[in-house]
């Protein structure tokens, strides 16, 4: 069994080519992010200097950012209910509710 049949699996997808969808959706808004920190760093701090307060700020921050953009590119590509579905699932765990299904 392939990688991409245990993704497949896992993530309950009728295809492989969903899996690429899925994994584009990830680069996509990991790169989105990527991008965005440094425009953010420069306007939030002078000279683009770090201090340890804004880093904090930051991956604080970055989490609820990143779920949005994902979804974001979850509807452009298709997938949104994968990727709502995936965050529910995500936030469950962070807040250790239990899952009903």
């Amino acid at each position: 069994m392939s990688w991409l049949d245990r993704l497949q699996a896992r993530w309950n997808l009728k295809s492989s080519f969903h899996v690429f969808i899925v994994l584009i959706v990830f680069a996509c808004t990991g790169f989105t992010v990527l991008f965005l920190k440094r425009p953010v760093v420069s306007f939030f701090t002078a000279d683009g200097e770090q201090n340890i307060w804004f880093s904090l700020a930051y991956y604080i921050l970055i989490l609820p950012i990143y779920n949005l953009i994902l979804l974001f590119y979850g509807f452009v590509f298709g997938q949104f209910r994968f990727f709502w579905a995936f965050e529910k699932r995500m936030f469950r765990r962070l807040t250790g509710k239990k899952d009903n299904a």
